[in-house]
């Protein structure tokens, strides 16, 4: 198994995660640092284990980018049958690598580990799900959950599933603990590295299992993820480039998600982003960006210069 890990600026945690894998059954770990300027690149260079691979892009790549040139790395370097990523504020607990491998992962192609806050709580960033539009039953509980505000809960696994040591199938997971055969990255090909930021770990799962993947979860297997973002229901995205990448690489999202449907979707989702113009004190700005997100998901235009995005919608 190999290990990828993308990194920007958050040297202590990446200490702890580094040396969390080295810990483990691993052939191999990647670092992608996108430019750190905290001290990361000079302890990375420090460290000396020869199972460890450091790639230092030119430029800020994004998490999706960083995944990417990370999981091309991972496959030529070590020729693992597995690969396991994460962001480098997360790690797995003592022994999570481990306990993977000793699963029966015959027929498995991708696993998503249970992932937790420091304090216990199950992290709801990284709480695996169902595709809905894959499955009639989750589709009607996830709709009646519209109405009541509480939709995630119609198609994201539940807490009880936590608890238990069962294999459960799923559609889709964060790329934090995720785990992924390396013949099937192979198949299906790398995280598409130009979204840049946000839905690409949603979107390669949902392929890999579009593509006849078997993906599942494994709550014994645990990581932990020391982030300090938690889900809530913000107005307005700051900076405002990131509305962007929500906006587009979202509906290349619901596109996979909802097939036939999407039709539908769309206008929904057009239309409820558009209304939230009334939370953005540049409202001109912020049209111009919702009009050039929907259209370029549309038109599949997903190579966008991020640096022309930062400087018009700062």
């Amino acid at each position: 198994m190999a290990a990828v890990v993308v990194s920007f600026n958050r040297l202590e945690q990446l200490e702890q995660g580094v040396a969390a894998l080295l810990a483990e059954p691993v052939c191999g770990v990647v670092v992608v640092d996108n430019g750190s300027t905290d001290g990361s690149r000079e302890w990375l260079a420090t460290q000396d284990d020869e199972r460890l691979r450091v790639l230092r892009p030119e430029r800020n790549l994004g998490g999706a980018g960083g995944f990417e040139v990370g999981f091309r790395e991972a496959l030529e370097a070590f020729s693992p049958d597995w690969l396991v990523c994460f962001d480098d504020d997360a790690r797995p607990t003592p022994g999570a690598l481990a306990h993977f491998l000793e699963q029966d992962l015959r027929g498995i192609d991708g696993a998503a580990a249970a992932v937790y806050y420091p304090d216990g709580r199950i992290c709801e960033m990284n709480r695996p799900s169902w595709n809905p539009f894959w499955h009639g039953k989750l589709l009607m509980r996830t709709l009646l959950g519209l109405l009541s505000g509480r939709s995630r809960q119609g198609f994201h696994v539940p807490d009880r599933c936590y608890q238990s040591e069962e294999t459960l199938d799923i559609d889709s997971s964060s790329f934090v603990g995720c785990f992924v055969r390396a013949e099937k990255v192979r198949g299906i090909g790398l995280p598409r590295g130009e979204l840049f930021i946000y839905g690409d770990d949603i979107i390669y799962t949902l392929s890999l299992r579009k593509a006849g993947g078997r993906h599942v979860f494994l709550p014994g297997v645990r990581f932990v993820h020391d982030c300090k973002v938690e889900l809530h229901a913000a107005k307005s995205i700051t900076p405002l480039w990131k509305a962007y990448y929500t906006y587009r690489n979202g509906l290349v999202m619901y596109r996979i998600a909802a097939g036939p449907w999407f039709a539908l979707v769309l206008p929904v989702k057009a239309l409820s982003w558009l209304l939230a113009v009334r939370h953005y004190a540049h409202k001109r700005r912020y049209l111009d960006l919702w009009w050039k997100a929907i259209t370029d998901a549309l038109r599949g235009r997903t190579r966008r210069p991020h640096e022309e995005l930062i400087r018009r919608y700062p």
